[in-house]
C-alpha cells in the first residue's frame, strides 16, 4: 500500500489476519466486559470464551475504543510517513466506536476521514477491502473513503439467531423488539437496515429460518448484476455454517469469493450461540475504484 494514505478500521470487521497484513490495514480492538473483568477483542477473549460466558448466563457487555486508541493509531500513521488516513467503522447506530474516531480525528497531525459503513461483520470488512484497491490504485482520501462508502451501499447482511434475549440485554435489537412477545414461538431472521438492526421475518423452525437465509442470499446475489463476495458469519454454530456455504457455492454464479468465519467476541456477546449469518457483498466496478 502507498506510503501517503493510512485505513484504519475496528476489530468488528472480521477482517481475516492475511488481509489486513497484506494492506497494512490498522485494527483497533472493542473490549469486551465479563463480569467486571474488561478483555480485549480478539487478544484476551475469543468467540468460544463468550459463548461459554453465554451459556453460563455470566454478564456480558461491550465497550466502544477510547478515543485515545484511535488517536494513537492516527499518530503512528503519520509518524510512518502517510499523509493522511481513511477510517472506517462499525454503524454508529450500534457502537460508539463511530464517534470514538471523530473525536479523535479532530486531534489527529494529518487529515482523517471517518467512515460510518452502517454495517459490521464482514460487510464492514468488504468496505474496508474497497478501500484498499482504491489506496492501491493510486485514489486519494476523498476517493477512497467513496469507494467504501458506495460499497457499503451495495452491501446486505442477513443473520438468524436462536433468542432475541442477547440483543435485548445489549440494547441493540431496534425496531426488532415488536418481536419479543412472540419470541419463544417464532425463530427471528433480521437484517440491517440503514446501521440497525430490524425484524425481517418471523419463521418457525431453526432450519426454515437456515432455508430462508439461504433463499435470501441466492436472491440477493442475482440481483446485484455483478460478481458478489460471500462471507458466512456463525457463532458455534460451524455444523450450520459450513453446509450453509457449501450451498451457495453451488447456486451463485456469480460468486467471486466465500468464506466462513466465527464472528468474534464483541459482536458474539450481542448475537449468542447458534447464530448464523450471511453478508452478500457485490464488487464494484473497475470504474468505480
Amino acid at each position: 500500500m502507498p506510503d501517503h494514505l493510512a485505513l484504519v478500521t475496528d476489530s468488528t470487521a472480521y477482517l481475516p489476519q492475511d488481509a489486513a497484513d497484506r494492506h497494512r490495514i490498522t485494527v483497533v480492538p472493542l473490549s469486551v466486559v465479563v463480569g467486571d473483568e474488561v478483555l480485549t477483542d480478539g487478544v484476551e477473549i475469543s468467540p468460544k470464551d463468550v459463548a461459554e460466558a453465554l451459556r453460563a448466563k455470566r454478564r456480558v457487555t461491550t465497550s466502544r475504543p477510547n478515543p485515545e486508541t484511535f488517536a494513537a493509531a492516527y499518530r503512528a500513521a503519520a509518524e510512518a510517513g502517510a499523509t493522511g488516513v481513511v477510517s472506517i467503522h462499525i454503524s454508529a447506530e450500534l457502537s460508539g466506536t463511530y464517534e470514538a474516531a471523530l473525536l479523535a480525528a479532530a486531534q489527529a497531525p494529518i487529515p482523517v476521514q471517518v467512515v460510518d459503513s452502517r454495517l459490521v461483520g464482514m460487510a464492514l470488512g468488504h468496505c474496508v477491502l474497497a478501500a484498499a484497491e482504491a489506496v492501491e490504485a493510486g485514489l486519494g482520501p476523498a476517493e477512497t473513503a467513496a469507494a467504501a462508502s458506495r460499497r457499503a451501499d451495495l452491501t446486505t447482511g442477513f443473520f438468524y439467531v436462536d433468542t432475541l434475549e442477547h440483543l435485548r440485554r445489549g440494547g441493540r435489537i431496534g425496531a426488532a423488539r415488536a418481536l419479543l412477545g412472540s419470541a419463544l414461538a417464532v425463530k427471528p431472521l433480521l437484517h440491517l437496515s440503514a446501521g440497525r438492526i430490524e425484524p425481517l421475518e418471523k419463521v418457525r423452525t431453526a432450519s426454515r429460518a437456515i432455508a430462508r437465509l439461504e433463499e435470501i442470499a441466492v436472491a440477493q446475489a442475482a440481483a446485484a448484476g455483478t460478481e458478489v463476495d460471500i462471507t458466512v458469519h456463525h457463532l458455534a454454530a460451524e455444523d450450520r455454517a459450513e453446509p450453509l456455504a457449501e450451498r451457495l457455492r453451488e447456486r451463485v454464479p456469480g460468486l467471486r469469493e466465500l468464506s466462513v468465519s466465527e464472528v468474534g467476541a464483541v459482536i458474539g456477546a450481542h448475537v449468542g450461540p447458534g447464530m448464523l449469518a450471511v453478508v452478500v457483498s457485490p464488487r464494484l466496478s473497475n470504474s468505480l475504484v
